[in-house]
């Protein structure tokens, strides 16, 4: 599928705690940096979307699961690793540009604990874009679509992949690539799981500016568990009852007061307040309704 990585473009990191993970020259980032790989993906994902409390729940059909920013498969992997009690089939489906960190991290599979029990499946990933294995208690498919995200979801065929049940979000920060950030995006993504299929998504930011541009987009959106540095991360849903802490009134006023939450509409970085529509549009949101009637009726 690929040629050949350069693995001058990766390099292996210790990090304080004493695990590895794996930093990408290029982009001058590494990935999972603090408490490492398969911590933060129990505590932003696992734990968070409840993945195995949602697969059981699910009769007669695959759990669906949207891998968005493969890497080095840390998050991939370590969802299935909890998901192996549960019985039950799995679609794994995993978004990136390259396969070359996962090649990388197959090489070092020894330091990198997380790909343990997994390297047949990684390898017949890398060879053929998919693997189909046993995975404790559960059978798993895992696919691998290579191209720029915000175009294959943008595409016809995209209204075809199966509609996840959760979305483990990690992609590079807004700042460094504000497309997989914008407005445009998360709208798709709204459209594509379809509004009245139940699913939710993680992601380690919780900057205003993405969580304007979820509602904006049609998400229920909540305030997320800390995991490493960040003492907050976000969640979104398609339905509000995904959502534990949803974000309420006084997060709203702080939005109208940010100088940083209009949403991202192209493929530039840039930092702004809310315009007026963005405000009006806000306001109308359902989760905010019972807010502004209440403020209203005071008036």
């Amino acid at each position: 599928m690929e040629k050949h990585p350069d693995f001058m473009s990766y390099q292996l990191v210790q990090l304080k705690n004493g695990t590895w993970s794996v930093h990408s020259v290029r982009e001058e980032e590494t990935f999972h940096p603090v408490i490492g790989p398969v911590a933060e993906a129990e505590a932003l994902y696992v734990r968070q979307l409840r993945l195995q409390e949602r697969m059981a729940t699910i009769e007669n059909r695959e759990f669906v699961v949207w891998d968005i920013g493969l890497g080095a498969a840390a998050n991939a992997l370590t969802a299935l690793r909890a998901l192996r009690t549960v019985p039950g089939r799995i679609r794994l489906i995993s978004f990136d540009c390259t396969l070359e960190p996962l090649r990388f991290a197959l090489v070092h599979s020894e330091e990198l604990v997380f790909l343990d029990g997994y390297g047949d499946a990684v390898q017949n990933v890398l060879d053929t874009g998919s693997a189909e294995f046993r995975n404790g208690d559960s059978e798993v498919t895992w696919e691998v679509r290579i191209g720029d995200f915000p175009t294959l979801l943008h595409s016809e065929t995209a209204r075809n992949w199966a509609s996840p049940d959760a979305i483990l979000f990690d992609a590079y920060s807004p700042a460094k690539n504000p497309a997989m950030w914008n407005l445009s995006l998360f709208t798709r993504l709204f459209e594509v799981v379809a509004p009245t299929h139940p699913c939710n998504l993680a992601t380690y930011s919780r900057a205003t500016l993405l969580r304007t541009t979820l509602l904006l987009a049609g998400w229920y959106v909540g305030a997320g568990d800390a995991t490493g540095e960040k003492e907050e991360t976000t969640v979104a849903a398609t339905l509000p009852d995904l959502i534990q802490r949803p974000l309420d009134e006084g997060w709203l006023e702080r939005a109208y007061r940010s100088t940083s939450a209009e949403p991202l509409t192209g493929s530039q970085y840039r930092q702004a307040p809310l315009s007026p529509s963005s405000r009006e549009r806000l306001m109308h949101h359902p989760q905010f309704q019972k807010y502004c009637r209440s403020a209203a009726t005071r008036k």
